[in-house]
This record gives structure tokens, C-alpha cells and sequence, in this order.
């Protein structure tokens, strides 16, 4: 297969063609050498420029809108939010890979599989981008105003990401804390449109339904292992429940048989992640583990069943499941670094200390030498036993949490701030 000439774009027949002909790891390396020959092009040749006149005023929203991980439901709430807007959308569904469900259907109705309007909001992060534009037709991108909608966790960035800057006209990012760092490296314009953070539950998704007591206090944590455990951290907040109610004789002696259980929720795992849970626990200690994939009106539900969500992440670039937890009344205790920390504080959640430390190994796009936050287990721990024994203490913060994810992550915020940008690419165009 010839790369040069035109640009070759690796379109979904291409690959189920190629993949009953070619071992997959040859597939992977021709690939690879695609996209860079095509970038490699594009960065010499370009693109054809924005043109108003060329098609109807609207968004393409392109992304992976079935997606059942954490990326599918941010495409899902930004296409909740532009769906009330007044702007004229469609939804074009880009899979960005096969090791995950992809079966939430809310959204199909929009999904035409066109791109009618002058405007491409790629919900695509920078390295998948990049494997989308040789997926995609070229002229696609032509004539059009790209916007990326991009999430990213730490305050590095990847070199190699890099190249992807050039096929859009401006960013999106549901943070300042993302948009802080896209700014120092990028020459285009980088916007923050925060989620409107909705999460409907269903009473029929109490704890009997998930097999969980009725009777104990309850802390979550809850990841997807294709997020890596290592930024997500769960087996810190695993040893922070030990130390709170298990390892410290004193607290153990006053609660007898009734202690609070531990629930873990983890989607992808595989029996070594499994294993590597099991091992931080003795053969007598009751944790409840949830491994199924759930939809998303049940993971709502079971978090609204908790008392207490915990999250000892080293990074975040959102941290909806938060956000979600403090729509629906549940109390969390999260690490007090990167992007949680606009939307909470000491009066809505328990802020964990931290270090920040250099990642001595790299685990996916997170690379050795760049750094993030190590949360103080301890003082973790302190909050666990606090927010068991003082009522009065938990419910301030579960009220004051619930109040403010309302007022200042709500749909008319974040409509009026689509439209209002929107509006500006319009009227910056006709000079």
C-alpha cells in the first residue's frame, strides 16, 4: 500500500479488510506511519481556511456519544447542553476503539452520520485526533471551524501530542485548570465551557438491588481501570478506610460488628487489577465489589445510595463522578489538587492534603518526569471517621455540596456561554 501522494485515510472498511489480512501488530505500525505522513503533510500544506458561505450555521458534534466511560459521558453532556441551545446539531458517532461497552443508545435520534454545518466540535482528545483525521475523509475538516473538546489531567503536556494543534481552530475544555496549561502551549484560542451536571437516578436502584446492606455507612470508590489506577489512585483510599476502621483498635472497639463497609466499583478490570484489589485486604474484611457495567441511571443510583464517595486521585481533568456525587447529596472526600478544586472546597467536601511528586514510571500519556498530586492517606482516613461520627458535620456538607453544584454547574450557564461563543466565531468571521 502506497502513503504517498494523496492523503491516505484509514477508513472503517480499511481496517475490518485489513485486520482478518495483516497481524495486528504490523496494522498498528502501518497506521502509526500513516498519521504521521498525514500530519506531515497537512503541516506543510494545510488546510482549507473557515469559510461562513460554505455550509449552514450549526455544530457538528462528532464523538463517541455511545461510549459507556467517562469520555462517552462527557460527549453526552455536551451534547445535552447544545441540544438547549437554538443552534441547529447533529451528532456524528466516531468510535474511538473496541475495549470498551459502547452501548448507551440515549442519544441515537441525533446521530445522522452527516456533517452539515460549517462548525466540527470534536469531542476527540489530541492523540485520538490525530487517528480520527486519517479515519475521516480530509474535506471533512475543510472550510470548516474545528473545535477540539478536550479533557487532559496534568499540568504537562505530551510532546507528541503536539502535532494535533493543527487541525483546529480553537479549543474547549470543561476546565480552567485544563485550559490554564493548553494556553501556555497553544497559539489558538482556548475557551472553558464547563459540563451542565445533570445525574437522574431511579429508587428502583437502591442497595437490595445491588446486593449492599441496608444497615451500614458506606463508602464508594469507584474508577475504570482504562483510566489507569495509577491517577486514580483507589488503593489509597483503600488503605485510608483501613486505617480509619480496621487497623486503629481504638475506633474498631466502638462499633463492634456494625463497622462501615467499603463498596468498590471498577469497570475493566482484569483478574491481575482484581487480584492486586484482594490483596489489599485480609480474608475477614467486608468489601462489596461491583464489576459489572452498569448504565448510567444505575451508577447515578448507586452513588446517590452511598454516604460518602472517595476519591484519592493524583489528577484530575474534571472529576464528574465528583461533581455527580454532589448533585445527589452523597459527601465526598477528594484530593485538594487540579481541576475538582473549582467546583470544591472545605465547605462543600473534605479536601485531602497532598505532596506534589515526580511520576517515576509511565503509565499511559502519563510520563516520567512530569508530576501530580500524592494525597495524605492519613488525614484521609481522619475525614472517614469524622463524616461517620458527626451527622451534623455531614449533612452541612452534603447540603452545601448539592446547593452549589446546582447553582453554578446548571444548564443555563453553560448554554448561555455556547451561545455566546458560538455567536463570536460567526460575527470574528464576517470580519
Amino acid at each position: 500500500m502506497s502513503i504517498s501522494g494523496k492523503i491516505m485515510h484509514f477508513t472503517t472498511k480499511n481496517r475490518e479488510v485489513l485486520m482478518k489480512l495483516v497481524p495486528i501488530g504490523l496494522l498498528r505500525s502501518i497506521k502509526k506511519r500513516m498519521i504521521l505522513r498525514n500530519l506531515m503533510r497537512l503541516e506543510k500544506e494545510g488546510r482549507e481556511a473557515y469559510d461562513p458561505e460554505a455550509y449552514p450555521q450549526g455544530i457538528n458534534l462528532i464523538g463517541d456519544v455511545r461510549a459507556e466511560i467517562g469520555l462517552g459521558q462527557s460527549a453526552r453532556l455536551l451534547a445535552g447542553a447544545i441540544g438547549h441551545t437554538k443552534i441547529p446539531y447533529t451528532i456524528y458517532q466516531e468510535s474511538m476503539g473496541d475495549d470498551y461497552r459502547a452501548e448507551d443508545h440515549s442519544l441515537d435520534e441525533h446521530i445522522t452520520q452527516t456533517l452539515p454545518y460549517g462548525i466540527n466540535l470534536l469531542h476527540i482528545n489530541p492523540y485520538e485526533l490525530m487517528y480520527a483525521y486519517t479515519n475521516m475523509d480530509a474535506a471533512l475538516w475543510d472550510k470548516r471551524y474545528n473545535i477540539g473538546y478536550w479533557l487532559w489531567e496534568l499540568e504537562e503536556f505530551p510532546e507528541e501530542w503536539k502535532r494535533s494543534f493543527l487541525l483546529v481552530d480553537e479549543v474547549w475544555t470543561p476546565s480552567e485548570f485544563i485550559s490554564r496549561t493548553l494556553r501556555k502551549i497553544m497559539d489558538v484560542p482556548v475557551y472553558t465551557v464547563p459540563y451542565a451536571v445533570t445525574a437522574p437516578t431511579d429508587p428502583a436502584y437502591n442497595r437490595a438491588y445491588f446486593g449492599l446492606p441496608e444497615d451500614r455507612f458506606l463508602y464508594l470508590v469507584m474508577y475504570d481501570c482504562n483510566s489507569t489506577m495509577a491517577r486514580k489512585n483507589p488503593l489509597s483510599a483503600i488503605e485510608a478506610y483501613r486505617q480509619a476502621f480496621i487497623t486503629d483498635p481504638e475506633h474498631a472497639a466502638s462499633y463492634k460488628d456494625r463497622r462501615p463497609a467499603l463498596v468498590i466499583k471498577v469497570n475493566n478490570a482484569s483478574a491481575k487489577d482484581m487480584e492486586q484489589l484482594e490483596r489489599s485486604f485480609d480474608e475477614d474484611e467486608e468489601v462489596y465489589y461491583i464489576t459489572t457495567t452498569l448504565s448510567k441511571t444505575e451508577v447515578n443510583s448507586l452513588i446517590a445510595d452511598m454516604d460518602v464517595f472517595v476519591s484519592l486521585h493524583r489528577a484530575e481533568g474534571f472529576g464528574l463522578v465528583m461533581a455527580e456525587a454532589m448533585l445527589n447529596h452523597t459527601v465526598c472526600i477528594a484530593t485538594n489538587w487540579s481541576a475538582n478544586t473549582e467546583f470544591m472546597n472545605e465547605e462543600t467536601a473534605c479536601m485531602v492534603s497532598y505532596d506534589m511528586v515526580e511520576i517515576q514510571t509511565t503509565t499511559a500519556s502519563y510520563q516520567k518526569g512530569f508530576h501530580w498530586a500524592e494525597p495524605d492517606v492519613t488525614e484521609a482516613a481522619g475525614y472517614m471517621w469524622r463524616l461517620y461520627q458527626d451527622k451534623d458535620y455531614y449533612e452541612a456538607l452534603a447540603d452545601a455540596a448539592e446547593q452549589y453544584i446546582r447553582k453554578e454547574l446548571g444548564m443555563e450557564l453553560v448554554v448561555t456561554k455556547i451561545e455566546e461563543r458560538i455567536q463570536e466565531i460567526y460575527e470574528n468571521a464576517k470580519g
